[in-house]
């Protein structure tokens, strides 16, 4: 029997420019997990996305990609139809992208298995409600009736895997399914992935640029860079002792925690107020049917000047809506917010009270292009800050803005640039250029560096360290990820169905976590196959 997938010497781009894939080889057997690893535009997709015969348009290529002997390449439509319903299914980053919002989750499963698998209605649903529990998904006769906007985005990313598994394929190809996702919910899919790998003996490419995944869950990896595979080999030889400097670079900038780099909580000046104090702090939000939802449920605590406050949680912890009430994008329902010695009003703010604010307070969010306007360039758009939050004019706010860009790694070349013309990297420095250009005293970071490859955020990361030494800025960073937290934060509160569970010294509660669900965050972080205690197989 032919290998099930085998990439050889493939090369792919457009007539006239540098090729984006480069003598790509590669191959995954029947049973075995295999991670893709690289930054941003390294080619990991572009391969991944061939074994389905899914080329970008007007692409030139050569080499093979073959599934079980058939040159995807080469194949035609129908040939390429056949081994994407019975042979190959993928998962991919971005579940709602895969998904038609319109119909049902049902619709969605059911599809395949009524029009191509001759199955009855009922008996393609019943099928669909079994996956769905095999996933580890509860209700799942509630769930087939529900629209994907109704579930959130770990129950949607299992929903998608349900559908990939419902074929039996041979080979599962998976393009970073568990990049947005909070740490629990992250260990349940790649247990899962993991578990129906070994149960079915699929061929698996795990695509991520997240190396501690990587190792947790593949026996082999290659790393991609610039199209090219650079190293490959056990998960154990590339990241114990990767041979190359590339590889060696991603390795040590994978985030880890060390308890003994975690940053010492700030000693307060005699009588000094905090610059944050939150008492009793609620959200509601009224639902239809005379419903509540309790996003936040009587946040007190304190940070004070100059302090980093890390606060961590699951999806749907209520992190983020603490971080748009500390701001003022959000209203409380109770309870009372001070900064800097000031109550907030518990009413919306009127125009000028949120100018005034926004000098005190900025957050940058997870997606840049929430802090960006696509239109505008960016090198303006941090110089409309000083001129509104500053008073300068145009010349004198586009030489700050460009002595701020240069700060944080932004080149004069890139000034006049559309934020669609920068990579994800550049665009959240930009964003927290646009942020420091009001001079705020809070800094709130909103999962700032949960989407970027593990090199790019180190680099933001040194970034907001080095900021936070020279200008004095005092941090709330919202994150599910504790290694950030580690590096960054002095204090951290740990959150859970909208209320603190815990809070105190990141080194105490890191090192003796006091409430069980700090204790689950901290075992749900990935730990390579060669450390886990359970035997799998290789």
């Amino acid at each position: 029997m032919s290998q099930l997938l085998e990439v050889q010497d493939f090369t792919l781009g457009f007539a006239g420019r540098e090729p984006l894939l480069n003598g790509i080889s590669l191959h995954v057997d029947d049973g075995e997990a295999v991670a893709l690893v690289g930054e941003s535009g390294s080619g990991k997709s572009l391969t991944t996305r061939a074994a389905l015969g899914l080329l970008p348009e007007r692409s030139q290529h050569s080499g093979t990609v073959a599934v079980r002997g058939l040159n995807t390449l080469t194949a035609g439509a129908s040939q390429l139809l056949e081994l994407r319903r019975n042979r190959a299914s993928m998962i991919f980053q971005d579940p709602r992208a895969g998904i038609n919002p319109v119909r049902t989750v049902g619709d969605f499963l059911t599809e395949t298995l009524v029009r191509w698998r001759g199955l009855s209605r009922a008996e393609a649903t019943e099928r669909a409600v079994q996956q769905l529990e095999q996933v580890g998904l509860r209700r799942a006769k509630e769930l087939v009736a529900q629209y994907p906007h109704q579930l959130s985005g770990g129950m949607l990313q299992r929903v998608m895997i349900a559908a990939a598994l419902l074929d039996s394929p041979e080979l599962l190809l998976c393009d970073e399914p568990t990049t947005a996702l909070d740490v629990t919910t992250q260990a349940g899919i790649v247990k899962l992935l993991r578990d129906e790998q070994q149960a079915r003996g699929m061929g698996m490419l795990f695509i991520t640029h997240d190396l501690n995944l990587a190792s947790s869950l593949c026996e082999r990896v290659y790393v991609l860079r610039h199209g090219q595979v650079v190293e490959r080999g056990t998960a154990r030889e590339v990241f114990l002792a990767p041979r190359e400097d590339y590889t060696r670079q991603l390795v040590g900038a994978t985030p880890s925690i060390e308890l003994d780099k975690v940053p010492a909580v700030p000693e307060a000046a005699d009588g000094e107020e905090p610059i944050l104090a939150v008492d009793s702090l609620s959200k509601h939000y009224e639902l239809p049917h005379g419903e509540t939802l309790t996003a936040l449920d009587a946040a007190t605590f304190t940070l004070p000047v100059g302090g980093s406050l890390g606060v961590v949680g699951e999806s749907g912890s209520g992190k983020s809506t603490l971080a748009r009430l500390v701001v003022g994008l959000e209203t409380p329902s109770e309870g009372t917010l001070r900064l800097g010695g000031v109550d907030r009003p518990d009413r919306p703010l009127k125009a000028r009270e949120r100018k005034l604010l926004a000098e005190d307070v900025q957050i940058v969010f997870q997606d840049p292009y929430l802090s960006l306007d696509p239109r505008i360039a960016v090198g303006h758009a941090v110089a409309d800050v000083f001129r509104l939050h500053r008073k300068q004019g145009r010349k004198q706010a586009q030489d700050s803005a460009r002595e701020l860009l240069g700060r944080v790694g932004i080149g004069p070349e890139r000034f006049g640039a559309k934020p669609r013309a920068l990579s994800g990297g550049q665009r959240q420095r930009v964003a927290l250029a646009k942020a420091l250009a009001a001079q705020p005293r809070l800094l709130v970071l909103d999962e700032a560096t949960s989407a970027l490859d593990v090199s790019v955020q180190a680099q933001v990361l040194e970034l907001v360290e080095e900021l936070r030494d020279q200008l004095g800025l005092t941090i709330l960073f919202v994150t599910h990820d504790l290694a950030v937290v580690s590096r960054i934060c002095s204090q951290v509160l740990v959150m859970h169905q909208g209320r603190i569970v815990e809070q105190g010294p990141t080194a105490r509660i890191l090192a003796d976590p006091g409430d069980e669900y700090t204790r689950k965050l901290i075992g749900s972080r990935p730990r390579p196959l060669w450390d886990q205690s359970v035997p799998t197989a290789v």
